[in-house]
């Protein structure tokens, strides 16, 4: 980050300033004279306007004036810096607002509530924090130009804190964001490890991790993960992205990263909006292991309360599907000789969700508009009838006769504003044939969303995490919250912890999920969801469609991982909806992986992260809501691993059932990935277990009370 002090003088003049002087005095008043007028010229230290510490002295945030009065912000953490000082304000459409601001009040609280999630990781998320409101005004110019006011707002956790701006009602009414000035200069930089994935590319959020230097970042997605030299966990994200362009971050000078708002079809202006409005919370998470990272509530808690009311009408269940065959090309999207979506082939997959208690069965290609070139021409797709060969209301009587519920499909290929027309009548339809879940798309390359305010009209492009698709998605949550229906959102917005505001958002895809195993070039790699978890997975949950036990993808292409690892990404990759994604006669051949499955929950009370490091292996157990078993899910990487899995998470004073299901003896993804065993064993809190994972290997394990 800039260094704001004097400079170190050149050698020759420290040296001057110690020995005898044999110049003339006024030579010597004159350099005096140059040197004072020098420093005065240079910017001037920083002033401390306010400073906030976490409710347990954790953290502590500094908010200070440097140089023509303009704002930043510093953090550290127990005395040590972790942030730098850090500019903050816009470029406006009217000018920057940066310079010439004066503190003009402030004021602070304190929060400790607890709240209850009605699906999610836990139950119980506790809301602790000490929150700073700084009130700012542009120093006036003139009468006709009062200046402009902007207030920012801190809320300190132990584990991160996260900060915004708030305009109030101006003059103008509007105000035209063209740029925010955000900066996050890590104080470590030159020694900070840097996880993440290309922003602006055509790919949207689909691309394998890169593990690099800071300094090697280019303009990178959030969840952005860090390491610190000294071993500090790091992650910059944001929070409560409502009507306003989704943040990148842009490593500039000095290795500081800087906020790059995703821009709209007015390109002079990705955020436009009336006033008063506040910004999405900016996010930084700290923690000294990884796993803190994946542990903290901190997106969640800065999201408003359900706007929606009772949602005790949707079930975190699992569910089966026409899916897996179509990346296989085993059967097609498209109607024909191998239509996927067909009466007769939808009823097998009922039967099977029935006899192996999986609530939903998901369809995709149900519906007119994939005959052809659809990835090009969304504008044929009706979500409002089913093709010839596919009985939707008959269906849906089955699968209610079996307990088993449908789970709809909106593939838009981006024709967004053709999927808007359509969606008040879609819903109605699911929702009177009983389908209360929605798997919505958006598949395109990123920046082609297509948008048409009025029928007939000019189409625009936007990009999937600008200003108006995050104003689409919820349009379509609301539209969808009122006819009971929850929506699973692929290549989505990124996750900003609003499913906490709207419940109804229950999960997304939003990285490289299952697919990229079948067909994927490269396909995902061993180290794929250790990886995940300590960076996509921290921005909420992932429809990542687990559980492909025939290890194989199109045309056999092997999957980078064994039998273990499947079972155990059920619990490590956190999804209150869980796809049983492979074919019913694969699972015929695996029984004892059905059994986990079949077994393993999908709404929790508790989780815990045991052990794990950024792309290397992750451990996580979780104990299932309304009840007393435990699972416990660990995944590793491209090497044979040995992991200590301490059992303090379980309930003292009782004994346990350990269902162990795990890698077998030589298990490796790529020469032997069905070495496979299941065994049980007593175990209590007490208690320590051996993990050994073979490369791309894994292991679950049920706990049953004793």
């Amino acid at each position: 980050m800039r260094d704001r002090r004097l400079p170190a003088l050149p050698a020759s003049h420290a040296q001057a300033s110690r020995a005898p002087s044999r110049r003339p005095r006024t030579w010597r008043l004159s350099a005096l004279t140059a040197l004072l007028a020098f420093a005065t010229a240079l910017p001037a230290a920083a002033a401390t306007l306010a400073r906030i510490a976490s409710p347990g002295d954790v953290l502590t945030v500094t908010l200070e004036s440097q140089h023509e009065d303009r704002l930043a912000y510093r953090v550290e953490r127990k005395g040590t810096p972790v942030i730098a000082p850090s500019r903050l304000g816009f470029v406006l459409g009217d000018g920057r607002l940066e310079r010439n601001l004066e503190l003009i009040g402030q004021s602070s609280r304190s929060v400790d509530q607890t709240w209850e999630q009605p699906w999610g990781e836990r139950r119980l998320t506790r809301n602790r924090y000490n929150e700073l409101r700084a009130r700012f005004a542009e120093k006036p110019v003139d009468a006709r130009h009062p200046g402009r006011r902007i207030d920012l707002v801190f809320r300190v956790y132990d584990d991160g804190i996260g900060f915004r701006y708030e305009f109030s009602e101006q003059a103008a009414k509007e105000v035209r964001i063209r740029q925010e000035l955000t900066e996050f200069a890590l104080a470590d930089a030159a020694r900070t490890t840097a996880w993440w994935i290309p922003a602006f590319e055509w790919n949207r959020e689909e691309y394998l991790y890169s593990r690099t230097p800071l300094q090697q970042v280019g303009t990178a997605q959030t969840p952005l993960t860090l390491r610190t030299g000294d071993g500090l966990h790091v992650s910059i994200h944001e929070a409560a992205l409502v009507d306003y362009a989704g943040m990148n971050l842009a490593r500039g000078d000095g290795d500081v990263l800087r906020a790059a708002l995703t821009p709209g079809n007015d390109h002079s202006a990705p955020v436009v909006r009336a006033t008063p409005f506040a910004t999405p919370w900016r996010t930084i998470q700290v923690g000294e292991r990884a796993g803190d990272l994946a542990q903290s509530s901190l997106i969640l808690n800065l999201n408003e309360p359900n706007a929606i009311g009772d949602v005790s009408w949707f079930t975190p269940a699992k569910y089966v599907g026409v899916w897996w065959s179509l990346h296989l090309e085993t059967e097609t999207w498209g109607t024909g000789p191998r239509h996927g979506a067909t009466t007769a082939n939808t009823r097998r997959y009922i039967d099977f969700a029935a006899a192996n208690g999986f609530r939903g069965v998901l369809v995709e290609g149900w519906n007119p508009g994939w005959d052809g070139n659809w990835f090009a021409n969304g504008w044929g797709f009706d979500f409002t009838r089913a093709t010839p060969d596919f009985d939707l209301e008959g269906l849906a009587k089955y699968a209610a006769g079996r307990g088993v519920h449908l789970v709809g499909h909106h593939e838009t290929a981006c024709a967004v504003s053709h999927y808007e027309r359509q969606l008040p009548a879609a819903l109605d339809l699911y929702a009177r044939n009983g389908v209360d879940v929605v798997k919505t798309g958006y598949v395109c390359d990123a920046g082609d969303i297509q948008r048409q305010d009025r029928a007939g009209g000019p189409v625009v492009r936007e990009w999937h995490e600008g200003q108006w698709m995050s104003n689409h998605h919820l349009r379509v949550l609301e539209a969808a919250a009122k006819r009971h229906v929850a929506i699973n959102s692929h290549e989505p917005i990124k996750d900003t912890g609003l499913r906490r505001t709207y419940p109804n958002w229950v999960s997304r895809e939003g990285a490289r999920g299952m697919e990229f195993a079948a067909w994927g070039n490269p396909p995902n790699p061993p180290e794929h969801e250790a990886t995940l978890v300590f960076t996509r997975m921290l921005a909420g949950p992932m429809d990542f469609t687990p559980g492909i036990v025939s290890l194989k993808g199109r045309n056999g292409q092997l999957l980078r991982s064994t039998l273990a690892k499947q079972l155990a990404l059920y619990v490590v990759l956190y999804s209150p909806i869980q796809m049983v994604a492979d074919l019913p006669e694969h699972y015929a051949q695996h029984p004892d992986a059905l059994r986990f499955i079949q077994d393993v929950a999908v709404d929790w009370e508790e989780s815990v992260v045991v052990d794990g490091e950024v792309g290397e292996y992750a451990t996580i157990a979780r104990k299932v809501r309304g009840g007393d078993a435990w699972f416990l899910g660990s995944v590793g990487d491209d090497r044979p691993r040995s992991l200590r899995a301490p059992l303090s998470f379980l309930e003292p004073g009782r004994r346990y059932r350990a269902e162990i299901y795990r890698d077998g003896a030589g298990a490796d993804w790529e020469t032997n990935p069905f070495a496979f065993a299941r065994e049980t064993r007593e175990v209590g809190r007490d208690d320590v277990l051996t993990l050994e994972l073979g490369r791309g290997g894994g292991q679950a394990i049920r706990f049953v009370p004793l």
